[in-house]
């Protein structure tokens, strides 16, 4: 503790019955009376009287009255007092007022309807205004005559067209239908079901040409041990072998790209035990060519055999078999050397040519396709793949 005395606040001395003073500068309160403000005093007959702060004078009640003949009534004219003395309008009362309606000048030429009620007919009391005689006389009735694409029974669906010719396959023709990319006879068509006639012109958008044109087909040396179709469970598809490191390129051909297997998918069979030449395309004309119905692209297989041919087996295999009660197509058919075939066939059936040893003494141990139309399977390597080139056709 330090010996420093300590200073005492001075603070005024309030002193008992005297009246703290007031800071005249001081506002005073919105809505309470100043302090020390002297009130009148209460009515004496009322001991709980309130003092009513003292209303201000109007203003209006002080000022003269102007000379040029101006009221006293805020120095406004007679002019403007007769118009502020002017009636309120009256308020809806909940009931509409009818409007009053002009007539309208009537149109030349033009028919006037009546109103009336569901059936047609007016209401009674009204006439109907008859029309002008050249206004009826000029009217002609809308009549709705049918394309011949809008009849639904009659003709040849424009897909089904398309794929018949050879312009792309039904898929493909739905969806430059649906884009707008087909004309036929000139018109744009853009309707999928629509049918046309048989002997109609059909032509192809520049924009479906040039998607046509980027779809790719690729040509594999399957290894055995892969299915060319779905895969059932425990064996690999073949377009797993489309990899950037299995490409084989040649010269004038486009690099890989992942957009190119979107798509992608095998135009033919070829068994899984069986190698050689296995196409797989983008492009539904390519794979129409290949496996339609109508198809003529020749298949040639080498097949190695084993067993003794029954008399006039080679014949058979030529013509003359018959798979699952349906006659074979002709095929060409020859011995290379004392265990091998060369086969030449037009169609392919599930295990076709295995099949058609067996039928005449003959067990087929080795089997390798080396060409599809004019496209041979040349010195691909086996599990390698490379583009179709622009200058090969099928």
């Amino acid at each position: 503790m330090s010996d420093t005395p300590r200073k005492t606040l001075r603070l005024p001395v309030k002193v008992e019955g005297e009246e703290t003073p007031v800071n005249p500068r001081r506002k005073p309160i919105r809505g309470k009376a100043a302090v020390n403000v002297r009130r009148k005093p209460a009515d004496a007959g009322s001991e709980h009287a309130e003092t009513a702060p003292a209303r201000k004078a109007d203003w209006r009640a002080k000022k003269p009255a102007r000379a040029n003949g101006a009221s006293a009534d805020g120095g406004r004219s007679e002019n403007s007092a007769g118009r502020s003395a002017r009636p309120p309008r009256p308020f809806s009362s909940g009931q509409d007022v009818p409007r009053q309606q002009t007539p309208r000048k009537p149109v030349e030429g033009k028919i006037e309807r009546v109103r009336g009620d569901a059936s047609g007919q007016p209401r009674p009391g009204q006439a109907r205004r008859p029309a002008p005689a050249d206004a009826v006389s000029g009217m002609v009735p809308r009549q709705t005559v049918p394309t011949p694409r809008s009849n639904l029974s009659e003709g040849v669906r424009v897909s089904k067209l398309m794929a018949e010719r050879g312009l792309c396959s039904r898929r493909e023709a739905d969806s430059f239908i649906e884009r707008g990319w087909v004309y036929v006879d000139g018109e744009r068509v853009s309707e999928l079901g629509s049918r046309v006639d048989p002997s109609a012109k059909i032509t192809l958008d520049k924009q479906a040409r040039a998607t046509q044109q980027r779809q790719m087909t690729v040509l594999l040396h399957k290894p055995v041990g892969y299915v060319s179709g779905q895969p059932e469970p425990g064996f690999l598809p073949a377009v797993m072998l489309v990899l950037p490191e299995n490409q084989y390129h040649v010269p004038d051909t486009a690099l890989f790209h992942a957009s190119h297997l979107k798509g992608l998918a095998p135009a033919g069979r070829l068994d899984i035990d069986s190698t050689g030449l296995l196409v797989l395309t983008q492009d539904g004309r390519v794979a129409r060519q290949l496996i339609g119905e109508n198809s003529k692209v020749e298949k040639e297989y080498l097949v190695r055999v084993e067993g003794q041919i029954v008399d006039n087996g080679l014949a058979l295999l030529n013509h003359g078999l018959e798979l699952d009660g349906k006659a074979l197509k002709p095929a060409r058919v020859e011995w290379l050397n004392e265990d091998q075939l060369r086969f030449i066939l037009n169609e392919g059936r599930k295990r076709q040519i295995r099949r058609m040893c067996e039928l005449v003494g003959l067990r087929v141990v080795g089997l390798k396709r080396v060409r599809i139309g004019q496209v041979r399977l040349a010195d691909l390597p086996l599990g390698k793949w490379r583009y179709l080139r622009d200058d090969e056709t099928f």
